[in-house]
């Protein structure tokens, strides 16, 4: 029941497609996604990972305006992310990465705090509250121009690094797309040709199914793989506050140098 529920989730699917599926594939969610998308039932999102857990994200410049950091504090319930004893505890945390620079979770979770650690001193207040927490995800940026935008109150953070000086307003502009957008990759030629092949397979499927010809299949795959990359690709992607442009137009000859994207 929970793999229906997690398929459900990712799908929009209904029980006993969902069910169909996860036998056929032999309790394989990827391909059970893939199954149902082959026969039209599934219009899911190119990506299955969406995070479930209760908690913060919390994003920020350094002060020198070279690097930007962003970490994800969680918790098992709602009410106790909230609480401010939590939040300030992902206060201080940022304050210290904001000084320490660390450059893994692991060196984050290494640093001195006030008992011990980042993390004996995360394991205490778990022990205080009651609740299991973690902090499991952590980046660490650099550039020229630099952007952390938060969202939904902390359940969403975005970091965005720009190879030109002077460009935090755009590097903005940038994070806001990628918190909109979601994006996968930088670019094309950053897709694997694995997940390629995947998704014209999957077309072709559908295409045949509705009786296009072979001769046509590929002409129309050139364009389902365009659309594809342009969903997936943030360079590729329309410009949120101008749908007649791409993200590459208003780049112009400003490079991104790297994006990360962190949501509950």
């Amino acid at each position: 029941m929970e793999l229906i529920k997690q398929l459900r989730e990712i799908t929009g699917a209904g029980i006993v497609d969902c069910k169909k599926a996860l036998v056929e594939s032999n309790n394989d969610i990827q391909k059970a996604v893939d199954i149902l998308r082959k026969r039209g039932i599934s219009k899911a999102a190119k990506r299955g990972d969406r995070e479930t857990t209760e908690g913060v994200i919390k994003v920020a410049v350094s002060p020198a305006g070279d690097e930007a950091y962003a970490f994800e504090l969680t918790s098992e319930t709602d009410f106790v992310s909230r609480n401010e004893k939590f939040q300030s505890f992902a206060e201080e945390v940022m304050a210290l990465v904001l000084k320490e620079r660390p450059e893994t979770v692991e060196d984050l979770l290494a640093l001195p705090m006030t008992h011990g650690s980042v993390q004996e001193d995360l394991a205490n207040l778990s022990g205080t509250i009651g609740e299991k927490m973690s902090i499991s995800r952590y980046a660490r940026i650099k550039g020229t121009s630099l952007a952390a935008y938060s969202h939904l109150g902390g359940k969403l953070g975005v970091l965005v690094a720009l190879d030109a000086a002077d460009k935090s307003d755009l590097a903005m502009d940038i994070a806001m797309q990628v918190a909109a957008a979601n994006p996968k990759y930088l670019e094309s030629s950053e897709v694997e040709a694995g997940e390629m092949d995947r998704e014209k397979e999957i077309y072709r499927d559908q295409l045949l199914k509705e009786g296009k010809p072979e001769a046509m299949i590929e002409k129309i795959l050139e364009g389902k793989m365009a659309k594809y990359y342009s969903e997936v690709c943030l360079v590729e992607q329309e410009y949120i506050k101008d749908d007649k442009k791409k993200v590459k137009d208003i780049l112009g000859a400003v490079k991104i140098l790297a994006f990360v994207r962190f949501s509950l």
